[in-house]
């Protein structure tokens, strides 16, 4: 064996799992040299634009193009009976249902797709489209969720309105997607039944959006002599989107390539198919020249994925100490005029079921009632896993409400309350099978590193002084990773990923994932994974993704997923390279495989370690002529992950907010995020992703909210309406980590990325309602914006004195 010296220099080198490796792609970025769809110049390119409805009701009783061809250098103008012929004017959607592409006799939300004009520049392409004429018949709107299924509501979705199943049960209404249950209703009501003490309370989590820098887009070009699509676009699962496509327009699946480049952030955002799309690849089959479609910022916000609107009913029942015996949780789901919700196919709600938490409750029930209303659909998981920001939230300000009535600190009642570490893995009473954790620690380092008894104490001095501070908590688990095909499937497809990797001669490597990356750094990372693995350097190796006629099938980037399945595959690749190069190691030092053990970056004889072949001398031997007998050349493998199970990453939050009572105005002084990802692989990577998640949570919690007025009129639509923070508004955020590794991952790795923003908006909300709890108030609805702070102040009447 090398001394320690040697061996600490070889690690360094390598710059593999553990290091603070600088991103690798930053130098490109940083230099303007990034590549994006709007980047993309094709020879006789047209440009689309969009023909949106100004009404979020309406019948469509005619449209007259020919302003619009008369305007120079329009084309074309298409209209949902120009798709008809190719029956692609209805497209199915992520969520089992189906979507107008362009609308067909009727509008369901607005600024809804209506024509797409096509001209020789953007700037032609949006005179052409505000010169097309519809003649609309205005209908009564619906925008409130709880009146969707009055008797006397109008009808929404005329096109399956007598259809009493769309895919996830029977139907109650025409208006009415499913209702979808876990748990024991029984177990749980009689929990109740018996239970010294109950609370409960409407929690609404907004309707907000994620608001990537970069809008959607694609350029579609389609080659009539060969019959190939290649579609250059802003997708967080290209594989997927191909296999949609395929599905859509009848072209092999084998002809159509999906090329992601580089996305300027997803945040789930950029998962579904958009009607711009098929609108895009349409328009260039029929033209066949390329065809460019981006979105507006205004666009963007109005009519891609949306995230929450859930307008839950949280019910906890304890004993007299506060240990939780029953939950009952309920939700109405607003999911907008078409049921395009990315979820996995057995879970209509989501992950919703992990409502239970870092807490063992022995009895627990959700159900969610997903209806239809007029607005946009394209519900997505806002950086987290399908539904689980809406689950945390909901446990997380209930457990605050428990121990408000019962007067329990918060910190304490969630000690009573916790797993323990003895007791993992847990099998929780809504069906998971959380596989790790030691959440006591996580509190009880991150409530030393604050003083959290100093705070309360200064908390009571500042009350007695009629000022208003707030001490949130949040202790949180996540579950990413989505998932095991026994579990998950979407459009009936596993969401199993992959990684093929192809070793050189001289020791270069190119690995090809089928995962996106939006920021999250995957280009250093998986690198990194491959560097410990093989004992190359990380610098050497080269990351490919995004591009589907290179990379193998992979279910792509969303839900914290490419470090539990794509990091999984990533090192299963490089065991079996490992593996091949270990028999030609014995082969060459004329040993058995046995006699050799592994040390850094090389292969060496036991109990004689100056007996060795290092990688690089390896990869060379694998492209001659000595080989084992029967032995291929080369160092090539690829590797499908089906994960066994989800992981569970989790966190420990502290927020200290004061509240000016006059204003409203809220102010973080302090953020103090634990979190536990299990393994880390680049711990400046997981920071940047922590600080980047708990900036949206901020955002979340004090100010995004997409409002609508009664008639459907969207109402803060760009960025002079929509919260985003920039760094003047940001808090500062301090970071602090455990390590509790995943004992089914390959890497022990859990994911993080989503963590932050899953965690800090119960924290900061927490922090919030706490700085009123000593008035009597259990619970504020989000955005705690400063007028929104301010009316409770008045209310209160605070605000005078």
């Amino acid at each position: 064996m090398g001394d320690m010296s040697d061996l600490q220099k070889r690690e360094e080198q390598l710059q593999g799992m553990g290091t603070s490796l600088l991103r690798k792609e930053d130098a490109r970025f940083i230099r303007g040299q990034g590549s994006y769809v709007d980047d993309i110049k094709l020879p006789g390119m047209l440009f689309g634009a969009l023909v949106r409805s100004p009404y979020a009701h309406a019948r469509i009783k005619g449209i007259d193009k020919s302003r619009a061809l008369d305007s120079p250098g329009v084309v074309a103008v298409l209209t949902a009976d120009d798709l008809k012929p190719l029956n692609l004017h209805w497209m199915p959607t992520l969520g089992g249902d189906v979507q107008a592409v362009l609308a067909d006799k009727k509008v369901c939300f607005q600024l809804q797709e209506v024509a797409m004009v096509l001209a020789t520049d953007r700037y032609a392409a949006a005179d052409g489209a505000a010169l097309v004429e519809v003649d609309y018949e205005e209908l009564p709107a619906i925008v409130d969720p709880k009146k969707a299924m009055d008797a006397d509501a109008p009808l929404i979705r005329e096109d399956i309105a007598e259809k009493k199943d769309v895919g996830h049960g029977p139907r109650q209404h025409p208006n009415h997607i499913f209702t979808w249950e876990a748990g024991d209703k029984a177990a749980a009501d009689a929990a109740f039944e018996g239970a010294a003490v109950t609370v409960r309370e409407e929690i609404l989590n907004p309707r907000v959006h994620p608001c990537p820098l970069e809008t959607c887009g694609c350029v579609a070009s389609f080659n009539k002599p060969t019959g190939n699509l290649t579609v250059y676009m802003t997708s967080q699962a290209p594989h997927l989107v191909r296999t949609v496509l395929a599905m859509l327009s009848g072209i092999a699946e084998s002809k159509i390539r999906v090329v992601g480049g580089d996305i300027g952030g997803g945040f789930g955002n950029k998962v579904p198919v958009y009607p711009g799309y098929v609108v895009a690849i349409v328009a260039s089959i029929v033209t066949g020249v390329p065809v460019k479609w981006i979105e507006s910022r205004i666009d963007n916000i109005s009519t891609t994925g949306f995230a929450r609107d859930y307008h839950g009913v949280g019910e906890l029942a304890a004993d007299a100490d506060g240990r939780i015996k029953g939950l009952r949780f309920t939700a109405l789901a607003d999911h907008g005029a078409f049921n395009s919700h990315v979820s996995a196919s057995k879970f209509p709600a989501g992950l919703f079921s992990i409502c239970t938490g870092s807490y063992a409750i022995p009895n627990a029930y959700c159900r969610v009632d997903a209806v239809f209303t007029n607005k946009a659909p394209g519900g997505v998981a806002y950086r987290c896993s399908l539904r689980v920001t809406e689950a945390v939230y909901l446990i997380e300000r209930m457990i605050d409400v428990l121990a408000q009535k019962l007067n329990i600190d918060k910190a304490e009642i969630r000690r009573r309350n916790f797993v323990a570490k003895e007791e993992f893995p847990y099998q929780t009473s809504l069906g998971w099978t959380i596989d790790s954790g030691d959440y006591a620690p996580a509190l009880e380092k991150v409530l030393k590193a604050v003083d959290y008894d100093g705070l309360r104490r200064e908390q009571v001095e500042k009350r007695a002084k009629g000022e208003l501070m707030g001490i949130g908590i949040a202790t949180f688990t996540e579950i990413v990773g989505a998932g095991p095909t026994k579990a998950c499937d979407i459009l009936g497809i596993g969401l199993f990923d992959s990684c093929e990797i192809r070793v050189h001669p001289t020791g270069g490597v190119i690995a090809r994932l089928g995962t996106m990356s939006q920021g999250q750094g995957h280009a250093t990372t998986y690198a990194q994974i491959i560097a410990t693995e093989l004992g190359l350097p990380a610098s050497d190796i080269v990351v490919e993704e995004g591009d589907t006629d290179k990379a193998p099938y992979g279910a792509g980037t969303w839900g914290s997923r490419s470090t539990p399945v794509s990091g999984a595959a990533t090192a299963k690749a490089a065991r079996k390279i490992k593996d091949k190069a270990k028999q030609i190691a014995a082969h060459l030092l004329e040993v058995g495989e046995g006699d050799l053990e592994w040390e850094v970056d090389r292969f060496t004889v036991k109990g004689n370690p100056g007996q060795a072949k290092t990688m690089k001398e390896l990869c060379m031997a694998a492209h001659q002529g000595d080989l084992p007998e029967g032995m291929e050349q080369g160092l090539n493998a690829v590797a499908y992950y089906d994960p066994p199970n989800m992981t569970f990453p989790f966190g420990a939050y502290v927020c200290v907010v004061d509240v000016d009572k006059y204003t409203g105005e809220v102010k973080i002084r302090r953020f103090y995020a634990l979190d536990d990802c299990g393994t880390r692989i680049n711990p400046m990577i997981i920071e940047g992703q922590i600080h980047g998640g708990l900036t949206e949570a901020f955002a979340v919690a004090l100010g995004q909210q997409v409002p609508f007025d009664e008639n459907g009129n969207h109402l803060g639509n760009s960025l002079m309406d929509y919260f985003l923070p920039t760094a003047v508004e940001t808090p500062h955020w301090e970071t602090d980590h455990t390590v509790t590794p995943s004992p089914h991952h390959p890497l022990g790795a859990k994911g993080v990325a989503e963590s932050p923003h899953v965690g800090g908006i119960p924290c900061i909300s927490n922090a919030v309602v706490d700085a009123f709890a000593h008035l009597g108030v259990t619970h504020m609805d989000m955005p705690h914006s400063a007028f929104r702070v301010w009316q409770q102040c008045h209310a209160l009447g605070i605000d005078r004195h």
